[in-house]
């Protein structure tokens, strides 16, 4: 089917997914950036952006890297944000039907964007569309600009001397800003972050993010059935 006969769903699916990837591949430069002032070199970073693919995930071991955290502590701490991708998959493997190496590729490629782009279609090829194009458009760029980034901020030098060692924390912010407009995510949050304050002190880097990040599954594990009782 050409282009010419795609239905008015599959084309908004596209320019949806299409304009996702661009926003989110621009972004990439800031990772590739502040991944190299943290002490990775270029091919590191480059590697890395690649084989994880999980912006969240890439960041967080950047942080605790150049935070002087251990490369365990760099490592859990970036599989725990990234195991959200497996709920993903739990979700739109049933959208997409795909088998064999395409189902190895829709994996790598089943991130926040083109999940999200998928779920919001209405019609079946819609879907796969919203998918792919976001799926593939985000890694092609996003990994384009982590080069780039990688280059410049090889030749930046110190990163305090820009400002982008407060770089990787602003850009946590506005990642989990949006999310927190529900009384729920700000109990919890909070809770984080007092755990978080406690830690520092006390631990390595690297062992605060980690203890927020249990802290916050308990937190998810004890509401749901806090809300089963009272419903009783």
């Amino acid at each position: 089917m050409g282009p010419g006969r795609l239905s008015p769903a599959v084309r908004a699916a596209v320019r949806q997914g299409t304009s996702v990837a661009v926003a989110t591949g621009l972004y990439g430069i800031s990772f590739g950036a502040l991944s190299a002032v943290a002490g990775l070199s270029v091919g590191q970073t480059a590697t890395l952006s690649l084989l994880l693919f999980s912006g969240g995930s890439q960041f967080a071991l950047v942080g605790v890297v150049a935070a002087g955290g251990s490369p365990v502590a760099a490592v859990a701490t970036s599989t725990l944000l990234g195991a959200r991708n497996t709920l993903y998959g739990a979700v739109v493997a049933p959208l997409l039907g795909v088998r064999g190496w395409r189902r190895l590729a829709a994996a790598q490629l089943t991130i926040d964007e083109s999940t999200a782009v998928a779920v919001a279609q209405r019609e079946p090829a819609a879907t796969r569309a919203g998918f792919w194009v976001t799926g593939l458009g985000v890694f092609a760029l996003w990994n384009a600009f982590t080069l780039l980034g990688a280059l410049a901020g090889d030749a930046l030098g110190d990163p305090r001397a820009w400002g982008l060692d407060a770089a990787a924390g602003a850009a946590f912010l506005a990642l989990v800003w949006p999310r927190l407009a529900a009384r729920a995510a700000q109990v919890v949050a909070a809770l984080a972050v007092g755990v978080t304050i406690a830690l520092v002190p006390l631990t390595p880097p690297g062992v605060p993010v980690l203890g927020a990040a249990a802290a916050a599954i308990v937190a998810g594990l004890v509401a749901p059935s806090r809300a089963a009782e009272e419903g009783r």
